[in-house]
């Protein structure tokens, strides 16, 4: 009850809806903007979970629009921050690494126009779950550098953010394979897992590529992991996984395991679930707006 609460307490941000942050071969790439009552300088790139697909239809509801950014942007702008909620290539249609690389162009795209929107373009975070965790923490353990020699200004720019949350994300693909979210995987990527991780083979270089848990090193961001326990789909072992690996290369990382929480925005909600969204707007404002 008392995330609900607080929830409804949130002030309705304004939002510039349908903002094109991208053109893919005619393709527009697009974003939702939530502007905060009292920015604090800040700017969230925010990623909903979809298993990296969408529908394969005229009137579908772009991702940018969905209930995840819906009922997660207002408790940031409450907090100050401006959300950038986007939308991305999707399988079936696109498939890996189409995803990543418009999760990438819309952190260029937002620190290239940083003073358009009032927020700093050197202190930029990622929030996302499931599929959409995937993608944030791609952007913050990839190195995700910007092309010097591009024509395009905004592709010069760097897609690395500075803090993380990633609420029941996978870590290691090739490892998931065989779970509820499998096949997803297995369409995202276009090709069966391989029979070895460590196999010199396309598929166990394309899984490799594909997973956040092969770029952690010591120079990586802060990292918040929220997790149900009791989620079939992508098991918080993948959270658990994560967080060893952080550890163990000294970065600042959190698990925060919801006690029998499903897979979904909201957990399941669970009885006695600890207020996670509280927990994900202290851990940026300790880590992205403190620096810490």
């Amino acid at each position: 009850m008392l995330l609900v609460a607080a929830i409804t307490q949130a002030a309705a941000p304004r939002i510039d809806s349908n903002v094109i942050y991208g053109m893919y071969s005619g393709l527009a790439l697009l974003m939702e903007v939530y502007y905060p009552e009292k920015s604090n300088g800040y700017g969230i790139v925010f990623i909903s979970g979809s298993g990296w697909h969408a529908p394969q239809e005229y009137n579908a509801e772009p991702l940018s629009q969905g209930a995840q950014g819906k009922l997660y942007a207002p408790r940031l702008t409450a907090a100050g921050y401006t959300v950038f909620s986007i939308a991305h290539r999707a399988a079936p249609r696109f498939r890996y690494p189409a995803a990543i690389e418009d999760a990438q162009r819309a952190v260029r795209y937002v620190r290239h126009h940083a003073a358009q929107y009032n927020i700093r373009a050197d202190r930029i975070g990622a929030v996302g779950g499931s599929s959409g965790g995937h993608l944030v923490l791609m952007l913050g353990l990839a190195d995700n550098k910007g092309d010097p020699l591009d024509a395009d200004p905004v592709n010069r720019e760097s897609a690395k953010v500075q803090c993380v949350v990633a609420r029941a994300a996978p870590a290691d693909l090739a490892g998931m394979s065989h779970s509820g979210g499998g096949g997803a995987i297995v369409s995202f990527l276009g090709m069966l897992p391989p029979a070895s991780e460590t196999a010199h083979t396309t598929e166990a270089r394309a899984y490799r590529e594909a997973s956040p848990i092969s770029y952690v090193s010591g120079d990586d961001p802060p990292v918040l992991l929220i997790h149900g326990d009791a989620d079939k789909t992508f098991p918080v072992g993948q959270s658990a996984l994560m967080e060893a690996a952080l550890l163990k290369s000294g970065v600042k990382v959190k698990l925060l395991r919801i006690a029998g929480g499903t897979h979904g925005p909201t957990f399941g909600d669970p009885a006695n679930a600890p207020d996670y969204m509280g927990e994900m707007v202290r851990w940026l404002d300790q880590y992205l707006r403190n620096g810490r």
